[in-house]
Formats: C-alpha cells, sequence, structure tokens
C-alpha cells in the first residue's frame, strides 16, 4: 500500500488528508485498484483527478467531483461521482474517462517496457491540491522477457513467461505495431509473439502474403517453451481477416480470437504460396458520412462482402479445425462487426459446424482493448489518414472491456492445452 501527502500551499496544511492506491501504486495496465482518500473534513466536497502524458507527448486527464462521508473518508469502490469525467460509482472511472484537451486522440501506450504512470491527486476547488500519489502501470510483469524477432519475412517481439514452461502459444495480430496486448498476456502464462499486419506505411503495401505470418505461427511451435498441440491468435480490425485466414489456410491454429473484424479481407488482396486466394473487399468514398467534429464515420462505406462481385474476399473460415471466439461490439462505427460475425455463424452453422462461441457488448465501440486505458471515441484511421469515430458509450465500453479480457484468456487457456514432453522433444 502507497499512501501520499502534499502541503502546497504554504501556511495551509492538508498534511492530515491522505490519497491510497490499494493494494499498491505499482500494479500492472490490467489491474484495479482501489482508490481511497482520508483526512478530509466530514461531508467535505473535493476534486479527485488522474493526468497521464503518452508515448507521443499528449497529455489526458480527468477530473470527477466526490462528497466525503461521515469520518472524511472517499472509497471510489463505494462513493458516487457527483459530476464530472463521469457520474456514479466507477471505481476505475478516473482511469478510462482521461481525455486529451483537443479531439481525436488515442492514448498512445506501445511500448512495453516503460510503464503507464497515471498521476492521482486530490483538490479542494480547482486550485488547492491536498493530496497527491503516483499510480506506475506496468506493462510487462517480473521475469517476463521480451526479444525483438527478425526471422525470413517475419518481424515481431517476443514476449516469455518466466519459467521452463512448457506454455500454451499465441500470435498476437495487431494492425500496426503494439506491443501492449501481447506483454499483458505474457503476464499471464502465454508465450506470445506480437506481430502487426502493416509495418510498412499502408499506401506502400499493395498486397499482403499469408505465408509470412505463417512463419511467425511455425517459429512459435518450434520454441522449446511451447508446449501447446497448436497456437492460438489474437486479432482485432484489421488484424482479424488475417488471423481468421491462418484459421483457414494454416495447419496448426487452434484457436482464433477476433475481435471487430471483418469477414473478408479488407484494402489489398491476400496471397499465399505465390498465388492470390482472396479478392479485397473496398470501400465506397461516397457512403462516407461526415460530423461537425470532423471526424468521419466510415461503417456505411465498406462494400457488401455478400455481394456477388464481393464474395471473393470472404475468408473461408468453414475450413478452419480450430475453434473461434467471434467478440462484436453493437455500436462498432468503424464497420459492421456484428453483421459480419452473425454472417460467420450462420455460415459455420450451414456447414455443420459449431466450432465458435460468441460474445456481444452492447453499447460499446471498435476499440476494445485491454482494460482500464483511455477510452477513445475519436482518432485518426491508420488506414485512412482522416479522424474517424470508433463508437461506444463510455462506461458500456470500459465495462466490455474487463470482460472481454477474462474471457479471452479463458478461451485461450482452454483450446491450448499444454504437453511436457512436447517441449522436451523440441530440446
Amino acid at each position: 500500500m502507497v499512501c501520499l501527502q502534499v502541503c502546497p500551499v504554504s501556511g495551509e496544511m492538508s498534511s492530515q488528508v491522505r490519497l491510497r492506491l490499494l493494494p499498491s501504486a505499482r500494479c500492472l495496465f490490467d489491474e484495479p485498484i482501489q482508490v481511497k482518500v482520508a483526512g478530509l473534513r466530514s461531508r467535505q466536497v473535493v476534486s479527485m483527478k488522474a493526468r497521464s502524458t503518452d508515448e507521443k507527448g499528449v497529455v489526458f486527464s480527468s477530473s470527477a467531483t466526490y462528497r466525503a462521508d461521515g469520518s472524511g473518508e472517499i472509497d471510489l469502490k463505494r462513493d458516487p461521482s457527483l459530476s464530472g469525467s463521469y457520474v456514479g460509482v466507477e471505481p476505475m472511472g478516473l482511469l478510462w474517462s482521461m481525455r486529451a484537451d483537443t479531439l481525436h486522440k488515442y492514448f498512445f501506450k506501445n511500448n512495453s517496457l516503460n510503464p503507464h504512470v497515471v498521476k492521482f491527486s486530490v483538490h479542494e476547488g480547482e486550485e488547492r491540491m491536498l493530496a497527491e500519489v503516483n499510480n506506475e502501470r506496468l506493462l510487462i510483469g517480473d521475469g517476463v522477457s521480451r526479444l525483438p524477432v527478425k526471422e525470413g519475412n517475419m518481424r515481431g517481439v517476443l514476449f516469455t513467461p518466466p519459467g521452463e514452461g512448457p506454455f500454451p502459444a499465441v500470435l498476437d495480430l495487431s494492425t500496426f505495431p503494439s506491443e501492449k496486448r501481447a506483454s499483458l498476456l505474457a503476464n499471464k502464462g502465454f508465450v506470445v509473439l506480437a506481430v502487426a499486419v502493416y509495418t510498412d506505411k499502408p499506401d506502400n503495401v499493395k498486397e499482403l502474403h499469408l505465408d509470412h505470418f505463417k512463419e511467425a505461427v511455425d517459429f512459435l511451435q518450434q520454441h522449446p517453451k511451447v508446449g501447446s498441440k497448436g497456437v492460438g491468435i489474437i486479432s482485432r480490425s484489421k488484424g482479424a481477416d488475417i488471423a481468421l485466414s491462418l484459421a483457414a489456410y494454416v495447419p496448426g491454429v487452434e484457436a482464433t480470437v477476433w475481435i471487430n473484424g471483418s469477414n473478408a479481407n479488407i484494402a489489398v488482396p491476400l496471397y499465399y504460396r505465390k498465388r492470390q486466394i482472396l479478392t479485397p473487399l473496398l470501400y465506397d468514398s461516397s457512403k462516407v458520412i461526415t460530423t461537425n467534429s470532423g471526424a468521419i464515420v466510415i461503417k456505411y462505406s465498406v462494400k457488401n462482402p455478400l455481394a456477388e462481385e464481393n464474395k471473393g474476399s470472404l475468408v473461408p473460415i468453414e475450413q478452419a479445425k480450430g475453434r473461434f471466439l467471434f467478440v462484436a461490439s453493437e455500436d462498432d462505427l468503424n464497420w459492421d462487426s456484428k453483421g459480419y460475425m452473425d454472417e460467420m455463424v450462420e455460415r459455420l452453422k450451414r456447414h455443420g459446424k459449431d466450432n465458435f462461441e460468441t460474445v456481444y457488448y452492447p453499447r460499446a465501440g471498435h476499440l476494445l482493448e485491454p482494460p482500464y486505458g483511455p477510452f477513445c471515441p475519436s482518432a485518426l484511421h491508420g488506414l485512412l489518414s482522416s479522424s474517424v469515430l470508433w463508437g461506444g458509450e463510455p462506461v458500456a465500453h470500459a465495462a466490455a472491456e474487463v470482460h472481454m479480457w477474462k474471457k479471452i484468456q479463458e478461451f485461450l487457456r482452454s483450446q491450448l492445452s499444454c504437453d511436457a514432453t512436447r517441449t522436451k522433444a523440441k530440446l
């Protein structure tokens, strides 16, 4: 437990006010904390604030008004925010409600080696600070190793838990390079290889080759600490259709987590073994909606993958041998992920398959991530070079992230059983 106090105004002592983060001010990024204040006056009204700077130097902050109880104490697990960035009882509200001062900013925290540092503080009025404490939220836990990997056509970062294993193996496919999700999964006992779909500017990428991602699957299967029979994949957005293609075409993919993706190959042709296997599903720019904030809605501009001329882009997931976990948000404004999920479920059933689970989150948006990061309603779209609305209602979206993160770990663990003899055979 860490308890810090501050007396920022000379001659006006606030040393009796204590701000505590339980069980500790140092924790993993995806772990909840309990925020408590003591030493206030009975029923005193104060502002609770949080502030953090991302890897691009953008400051994000939140503020909420609380009233102390009769003993001069506030507990964010018990007490409601009366006004501010959110209202009601939201124990982690100060974290997920942090926003930048300017519109359309995403909180960049992709480097796993540096912790996500959040300054919590208690204020009387707008100016006088009564207490403050820093929360260090680690992406990479004690003993987890991080190793950049460059083999053949494959580029990635490998995260390995401490100990000899055997461990289940997971390929984390992100649209652009990011280590956050992969490092957090490694903390849970998975060997995780983080690989990005785009390692070059998207405009320079005219085609993608599934062979490059197969190299990542093969690399994990041959790793001496991996004991699972096959490999799991976790993916979102563009990464999710590459994940579906791996599950459909590449042996050894046992479990695929698809988060707010498409059922078709998006944007560029996909090749495998020197031949084109999927045509690209494209956008109709005339159906883009411009909003007052300057951000656009692109959901309705994605062409229909079921139209006859686009069926060559549909990923043949009915060929897959492994299991799927489909996760879709109702308010995904990037595209119709719920509709794509429903089509895939219907198609699998039509082929006599029940190798899938579905999770559906009402009022959540496109950018479902590991929990307790700042909610992002809109930001620059990496493929379009325009700011887009991602969708989602903050409270529901934050709750969905907590539930999803636990569900993903349970799914991967249940599908990727480990065998110690498998690791010995590799050695």
